[in-house]
């Protein structure tokens, strides 16, 4: 074998091709298409959500989260009646008490830092 030879031509790389098998692609694997793929929701999805339940959810986590379990039992409870009348008391109830559960834990995070401050501010004009 000669310096120059081509590796097809060694022995060794022998490769016989009987069936043609087209790769497939994975969706979203950065190969171009002209089919928009959406979900149906546009940009405000987090404002679709007729009876509060993402809004009591979120209350629960970042909230005081009693008022939050509260928000979201009435969340549950907008959506299972049949009545729309009853539901929408109840979801307008559950977006009060997300609402409440946020702004008050929001108060309580502000209020402390001023709190110490005050306090400390008060005993440093004792001394």
């Amino acid at each position: 074998m000669s310096p120059k030879t081509d590796m097809a031509d060694s022995p060794h790389t022998c490769v016989k091709m009987e069936e043609v098998v087209p790769l497939q692609t994975v969706p979203m694997s950065g190969e171009t298409c002209n089919q928009v793929i959406s979900s149906g929701r546009g940009v405000a999805s987090c404002c679709d959500d007729k009876h509060h339940r993402k809004l009591a959810i979120c209350s629960i986590i970042c909230g005081i989260s009693c008022i939050g379990i509260k928000a979201l039992i009435n969340s549950v409870k907008a959506e299972q009646t049949e009545d729309p009348d009853t539901a929408a008391k109840f979801s307008q109830r559950a977006r009060k008490l997300g609402i409440i559960s946020v702004v008050t834990w929001v108060g309580i995070l502000i209020s402390i830092p001023i709190l110490l401050a005050l306090v400390s501010y008060l005993l440093t004009l004792q001394d």
